[in-house]
């Protein structure tokens, strides 16, 4: 049977605040959050990163503030409890508790999913049920809520469960996911740290290690709740017959992310072209890849189509590709003499490279000139092409104004065939007489 309320334990409760010993009390605790705030500003420096957890903009935004405060402060009431009646601290520290559960719970869930619009909504609702919790508990009324949710009670199969079971185990079951995602967020950013080759393989470490901390987490979550984990089986059946059917488009493109970083055909920073769309990879995730185009486009590609189609990659074994232009001079122009100083002027160019070097061929004989090609080659596809090329056509542009060289203009001869007139018929004897 459910205790009922007693209101004298809110009377004692804030009886307790005006005794004299509840001034000392204020005193310490003061004390300890103080030593906190000088404890987080000498660990966290001058320089916080953006997506630190434990550190925030101010030095009591971040997670570590609160969890010093709280053990500060539990250490002291530990101390004081022989000492002094215990009141002040009785409040402090489920205040200090809860202000670390909301603390954990915003910056964990905002570090993983920074672009969720949902995060305000999750935070304002983290915010109310922590305080609720607490004003519940220091009025005395959580325990007599908890005794009454206790008594609400129905069978699941053979397993008999009961309300409190149910909110407890969803709290509890909030928390370690909260915590799963710290871990994986902790590990993901100490693999993807520094650049490199190796860099598709550590993406896909990361990635491994957030779903199988999220899995195990889910696994811890649903045995607080009081689910029966041998009942997964079944589910797992299930799920595999879904997977089969209505989830194999998802599940092809999961199991293709992870082969594409396992076998590094596509790495981030690679120039590719896939369906008429080329750019830059910029992210390899475990469902899609992102390429994003020179002109800030971006295209979000399921990683199946880049293991069942055709993927031109520019950089897979060499970053270097071979860019051409074509400028067509004037009949007449001496071209042995010509070429050294185009090639010469392409080499000027900055993004042009020494190896393979650059080269001017004669490609066409044209009805109004002949056509040059101009070949050369560039180590850094991902800056651009058609700005080297520009820069290019510049500087042959500039060679042919200094040699007198004319780019003709369209040229066409006609012939004026001069027709005689024609002789008048002789006229009939008839019309003579």
């Amino acid at each position: 049977m459910a205790r009922a309320f007693d209101p004298a334990d809110l009377n004692e409760t804030l009886g307790g605040l005006l005794q004299p010993g509840a001034l000392a009390e204020a005193a310490v605790l003061g004390g300890c959050l103080v030593a906190a705030w000088a404890i987080v500003r000498l660990l966290r420096g001058k320089a916080v990163p953006a997506d630190s957890i434990w550190f925030g903009r101010r030095v009591v935004d971040g997670v570590l503030f609160p969890m010093v405060a709280l053990a500060l402060a539990f250490g002291a009431r530990v101390a004081l409890a022989g000492s002094v009646k215990i009141a002040v601290f009785k409040l402090a520290i489920p205040i200090l508790l809860s202000l670390l559960v909301i603390r954990l719970t915003v910056r964990v869930l905002g570090a993983s999913f920074p672009a969720s619009p949902w995060m305000r909504v999750l935070e304002r609702s983290v915010s109310w049920i922590a305080w609720l919790a607490v004003v519940l508990w220091v009025t005395g009324v959580l325990p007599v809520l908890l005794d009454a949710m206790d008594e609400v009670r129905w069978k699941t199969g053979a397993t008999q469960v009961s309300l409190r079971n149910v909110v407890e185990g969803t709290l509890t079951a909030g928390l370690v996911l909260v915590a799963a995602l710290w871990v994986a967020a902790a590990i993901e950013k100490k693999l993807l740290r520094g650049t490199g080759d190796d860099l598709s393989i550590r993406k896909m470490a990361a990635n491994l290690v957030r779903v199988v901390l999220l899995f195990v987490g889910l696994l811890l979550a649903l045995s607080a709740v009081g689910i029966d984990l041998t009942a997964l089986s079944v589910l797992g059946g299930a799920l595999g017959v879904g997977i089969g059917f209505g989830l194999q488009k998802i599940a092809a493109n999961y199991i293709s992310g992870f082969v594409i970083l396992a076998e590094r055909s596509l790495r981030i920073g690679d120039i590719v072209r896939i369906d008429n769309f080329e750019g830059r990879i910029t992210d390899i995730r475990t469902r899609y890849t992102v390429i994003r185009a020179l002109n800030g486009r971006e295209s979000i590609v399921p990683n199946e189509l880049l293991i069942t189609q055709r993927v031109e990659n520019a950089s897979l074994a060499d970053t270097r590709i071979a860019v051409a232009s074509q400028v067509q001079v004037a009949y007449g122009t001496d071209i042995d003499a010509l070429r050294p100083k185009l090639e010469a002027a392409l080499r000027g160019v900055p993004r042009v490279i020494a190896d393979p070097a650059p080269g001017v061929q004669l490609a066409n004989f044209a009805a109004d000139g002949m056509d040059l090609a101009i070949n050369f080659w560039i180590a850094d596809p991902e800056n651009g092409t058609g700005n080297v090329k520009s820069d290019v056509n510049l500087a042959v542009l500039a060679v042919l104004d200094a040699e007198g060289v004319q780019i003709p203009f369209p040229q066409r001869v006609m012939h004026h065939v001069t027709v005689p007139a024609a002789k008048d018929p002789p006229v009939p004897a008839a019309e003579q007489r």
